[in-house]
């Protein structure tokens, strides 16, 4: 037979914490020492170590708050990130440098070029390099006309054929 509290689980979502009410019970059986295994499954949590373990850190607290995010916060905030991105995509061919120079005369945000390719790798803009194109020589281009003029009106099945080289650039 179950009891209210002891469905906890079923309607918690992966990414939601229990609220406080529902971590009584927890709080409660760890008290009546029993094992983060036993509490897990007389109340239905999922994922064992993270869920029960976390809310038993209480102790350690002296609160059932979780804590706050590790890591140093990020020196970009949302409208700086968005000022960015339409930084970026109003000229590709900035370099980062020009990008951090123009982000601090225009929002006042102080930040170096690797800050800012770090936030631009973040969005998904990369820095690429373009194909390169040989470039068509005169004689090729005279080549190339009296060429396609002769076989403007080819099949699919003429375009096989190989293709005849040029005879003056001996190519």
């Amino acid at each position: 037979m179950q009891t209210a509290s002891t469905n906890i689980g079923e309607r918690m979502g992966r990414s939601q914490e229990l609220s406080d009410s529902k971590r009584g019970p927890v709080i409660g059986g760890h008290l009546g020492n029993k094992s983060i295994r036993d509490i897990s499954w007389l109340l239905n949590i999922p994922n064992i170590r993270s869920t029960v373990s976390g809310i038993i850190k209480w102790k350690q607290l002296g609160t059932t708050a979780t804590q706050p995010p590790s890591g140093r916060p990020h020196h970009m905030t949302g409208r700086g990130q968005r000022m960015l991105k339409r930084t970026v995509r109003r000229s590709r061919q900035l370099s980062a440098e020009s990008i951090a120079k123009d982000l601090q005369t225009w929002c006042g945000l102080q930040m170096s070029p690797t800050t800012v390719r770090r936030e631009l790798h973040g969005m998904g803009f990369h820095g690429r390099a373009a194909a390169s194109k040989p470039s068509i020589t005169k004689c090729n281009a005279k080549c190339r006309m009296p060429w396609c003029k002769a076989r403007r009106h080819w099949t699919l099945e003429r375009t096989v054929l190989a293709r005849r080289h040029c005879t003056k650039c001996k190519v």
